[in-house]
């Protein structure tokens, strides 16, 4: 894209080269022209940014390509060895957590963190800061510490991150859902009548769930009574035919001059083997020729017009979109929205075609530094597109599956770990994130739950990352995934603990 044109300024000023625009006093600010000048001026940033959340797993790798970018966690997956993570050292008293929201907002409360913010300040401002999941308190405190917040508001991240909405939103764009109905449910026989037309094998979502756990699959009464109360609770629900699909994920960026379109995933969902919930999802392929053609160019076409719809709506900055193939006749549906950085963000953001250019996180921030840029969206995404320019990798998020309460006494380190041919596997060293993996008899794991910690049915373990595939092709988990969750779920050591089921917290997912 051409360079933006300058009008003339006063004479005493220096000439204003073609990069430069004129602003107040006669100064100059260069705009920045393309990558080269993106990664440019963030490597020379002096703004101090922040990636504020219960881990740092959503942002591996930024502070690499961000000068002053700091990580502040809740919990310390890296056991004090990441030179950009900071993490309190006592817990002051509060509620219990509820969220990753509850999760920020004590951090954003706690001395320590308010003390690090200080002495990194540059004049009033704290910086800004990123958050996976924050609310109208979180802006409130955030405010009050002086950081900027470099996402939309909470209140319409909200509003898009609700699942029924999410559909009315595809409506205006054009893109395709699958048969549907939104309303209220009252009992089961309601339900029959209001989702006649979709057939008796359905799928309801309410507005709000993590990870699968509020995807209700129901074929009859019996199995309808199971979630009833969780269903008519509901002001509306998204009711949908039940197809023979396979789930994707494809990652983008609203900017001001296009939407920038990463390319398309595979997902790992449901697996027992990694998670309790029957739609959860527990993991991410990317690889060369993972799709056709027709359904990459199709899906990419549908995520182009979700931002530009986004963009109207308000909304720029990162999201996801989660697309359904159908099985049976090849046709790409929309699933849902995720209006922020995700559990497959990591995956995205440390592949080839990122590495060549940018990360899809550093065309988030700049959104958000008060720069002018000029970026050839078209000419990004054919070269994001072409599969020359994606290596394979596989990313399996590990749960605890059984409904128990259980004291981590041991557990294994984040770092890279070597995978022997008998099976057995072991830590061989420190890395902060994927890249330093060199082959498949080794992967990168970020450990969640450590010593100390108490797992329950949900709970997240850890994240497995390692090069190439962890399905078959035909959608089920290979014997080198299988083997590799096994030797990681065996580097635990935990008792059940009957008396703690009343004191532990169950705050869900913390990665996506």
């Amino acid at each position: 894209m051409a360079t933006k044109k300058t009008t003339s300024i006063k004479k005493t000023t220096k000439p204003v080269s073609k990069k430069t625009t004129p602003v107040k006093k006669g100064k100059a600010i260069e705009i920045l022209n393309g990558v080269p000048d993106i990664r440019r001026y963030f490597y020379k940033n002096e703004t101090p940014l922040y990636f504020i959340s219960a881990t740092n797993f959503n942002m591996l790798g930024a502070d690499e390509w961000i000068k002053g970018f700091k990580f502040i966690c809740h919990i310390e997956c890296f056991d004090g060895l990441h030179p950009n993570v900071f993490s309190p050292t006592e817990e002051i008293p509060h509620d219990e957590f509820t969220s990753i929201e509850d999760i920020n907002n004590y951090l954003l409360q706690h001395p320590e963190v308010q003390a690090y913010l200080n002495l990194r300040k540059k004049g009033r401002s704290a910086g800004k800061a990123m958050f996976l999941m924050f609310d109208e308190k979180t802006e409130k405190l955030a405010k009050k510490l002086g950081l900027e917040i470099m996402f939309p508001p909470a209140k319409m991240r909200t509003l898009m991150d609700n699942k029924v909405n999410t559909n009315r939103i595809a409506e205006k764009a054009g893109v395709p859902c699958v048969p549907y109905v939104l309303s209220s449910v009252k009992d089961y026989a309601h339900l029959d009548k209001v989702s006649k037309a979709l057939g008796k094998d359905l799928v309801i979502q309410t507005p709000f769930g993590d990870s699968g756990h509020t995807t209700f699959f129901i074929t009859n009464e019996e199995e309808f009574k199971k979630y009833e109360e969780e269903i008519v609770k509901e002001k509306e629900v998204k009711i949908m035919k039940r197809i023979n699909c396979r789930g994707s994920a494809i990652e983008a960026c609203v900017t001001r001059h296009g939407t920038i379109v990463a390319p398309l995933m595979t997902e790992l969902v449901g697996f027992k083997e990694m998670t309790p919930y029957k739609g959860g999802w527990c993991g991410n392929e990317i690889y060369p020729n993972a799709f056709t053609p027709e359904i990459r160019e199709k899906a990419t076409k549908y995520t182009q017009l979700f931002g530009d719809q986004l963009r109207k709506e308000g909304y720029k900055g990162y999201f996801e979109l989660d697309f359904l193939i159908d099985q049976d006749n090849g046709e790409i549906y929309l699933g849902e929205l995720n209006p922020r950085v995700t559990g497959a963000s990591s995956i995205t953001n440390h592949a080839v075609f990122a590495l060549a250019d940018a990360p899809l996180f550093v065309f988030h921030i700049l959104e958000w530094m008060g720069v002018d840029y000029e970026l050839n969206i078209k000419e990004l995404n054919e070269r994001w597109a072409k599969q020359e320019n994606i290596d394979g990798w596989s990313q399996l998020i590990i749960k605890h599956t059984e409904d128990t309460i259980e004291y981590v006494s041991e557990a294994p380190k984040s770092g890279i770990y070597k995978m022997f041919d008998n099976g057995h596997i072991q830590y061989d060293r420190m890395d902060t994130h994927r890249r330093a993996v060199e082959t498949e008899n080794e992967a990168f794991f970020l450990h969640i739950a450590k010593e100390g910690d108490y797992l329950y049915e949900g709970a997240d373990m850890g994240i497995l990352v390692s090069r190439g595939r962890m399905m078959t092709n035909d959608f089920k988990l290979n014997a080198r995934a299988k083997n590799w969750i096994n030797a990681i779920r065996g580097k635990y050591t935990s008792q059940i603990v009957e008396d703690k089921r009343e004191q532990v917290v169950l705050t869900g997912s913390l990665t996506k």
